[in-house]
Formats: structure tokens, C-alpha cells, sequence
């Protein structure tokens, strides 16, 4: 199954095709490049649907768990002050998404979009912590019954478009898809109070599927 942001299928496999061509054409003239075209615009939409791939996931119930929002990698884990919506000590758990992830975003928590923001920045690598303050992002606040939660999309050094179809006053549901981040990112998932973290850094997460952390 791939994503519903179709169109970004196209885009990105006519951009990697005439780079490749481009690239073919620089380094060994026109002829072999006429067979390069063809073979170049076949991989690039393999690669752009490998990429657009968007799995169905089971998400387990329970309305004090924290569900992971990216497929990736566990980059960080530690316990911060969050002054921007938490306003108190949380657990911050960032995830780094390689180009190879699965790049939809999923709900980690079960409520109400409370806040959100957009903020335009910069385009580092996304596995460096700086990025997670210098970077292109936005920043979701959701909260229930049980907690709350601030995630961030940050944008990569090859991202260059988030999607966030998310506004103040939705109803969330934990592992239902919400937008995606192309081509390498980062998702920060900011947890306030007391909660048990389940991940470590080096750990492998499924969005939807990982259980972050249990609320407490």
C-alpha cells in the first residue's frame, strides 16, 4: 500500500531520473545515455515506491502508552524541561528516520490537538541533536485524561517538505496516520510527567506498532 500523497511518487521519481540522467550524461556523453534515460526513470520509481510505502500497523490499546509516531531509529533518550507546551519536566525520545524508514507519521497518543506550530529553519542532518532547535519542524501538543504529549517533524538535510494535516481542536487516535517527512528526518516525542521509558538508543521502532514509554 502506498501513501495517499501520490503525487510526490511522480515528483520525486521524474526528479531522480533526470538527476541520474544529468549525472550520466556529464560523465560519459550522450549515446550510453540514451539507454540511461529509460533506466534511470524505472529505478527512481522503484525507489520513489519503496519510499511512498505505507504498511497497514496494529496499534495496542491502552490509554497510558505512548505509541511511537516514525519507523526509525531511537537517537536519544533523556529527561528535559519542556517550557514551550508541557511547561515541567518531561522524557524526550527522539527517533532518526533514514531514507530507507517508512516515512509516515503516526498519533502517539489517543486525545486533542492543543497546539501546533510551524517553524521555518534549517536543513541539518537530522540524526544530529542540533536539529532538533535549528531545523524546519512542527510541533503538535496533544493531551487526554492520562497526559500529555509535544512530538516535533524535523526536517532533514535531504527532507525538504513536511506534511502535518493536523489543526487545534482535532481528535487524535493513537496510531492513526497523520502526514509524512521526505527523505530523512527526525521525529522528537516529548512526554510530560511521570512515565517509564521502554526504548533504548540503538533500539529499532515501528510507528504505530512500539510502545515508547508507559505513562504512570
Amino acid at each position: 500500500m502506498f501513501t495517499r500523497y501520490g503525487y510526490d511518487v511522480i515528483l520525486a521519481a521524474v526528479v531522480i531520473a533526470v538527476a541520474v540522467s544529468a549525472a550520466a550524461f556529464f560523465f560519459v556523453g550522450w549515446k550510453p545515455l540514451r539507454l540511461g534515460i529509460p533506466a534511470a526513470a524505472f529505478l527512481a520509481l522503484l525507489f520513489t515506491a519503496w519510499f511512498f510505502r505505507d504498511p497497514e500497523r496494529v496499534t495496542p490499546a491502552g490509554d497510558n502508552l505512548i505509541i511511537a509516531p516514525a519507523d526509525g531509529e531511537v537517537v536519544v533518550v533523556r529527561q528535559i524541561e519542556e517550557n514551550e507546551y508541557l511547561k515541567g519536566p518531561a522524557q524526550l525520545v527522539s527517533i532518526f528516520m533514514s531514507p530507507l524508514d517508512v516515512h509516515v507519521n503516526r498519533f502517539p497518543i489517543s486525545g486533542t490537538v492543543r497546539y501546533f506550530r510551524h517553524i521555518p529553519g534549517e536543513f541539518l542532518v537530522a540524526f544530529e541533536e542540533k536539529a532538533s532547535s535549528r531545523n524546519e519542524r512542527t510541533h503538535i501538543g496533544i493531551e487526554n485524561g492520562r497526559t500529555k504529549v509535544l512530538f516535533k517533524q524535523i526536517a532533514g538535510f535531504i527532507a525538504r517538505r513536511i506534511v502535518a494535516e493536523v489543526k487545534e481542536g482535532d481528535q487524535a487516535k493513537a496510531g492513526e496516520r497523520f502526514g509524512m517527512i521526505r527523505f530523512g528526518s527526525r521525529v522528537d516525542v516529548l512526554i510530560a510527567g511521570k512515565a517509564t521509558v521502554n526504548v533504548h538508543v540503538g533500539d529499532k521502532t515501528v510507528a504505530g506498532e512500539t510502545v515508547l514509554a508507559v505513562v504512570l
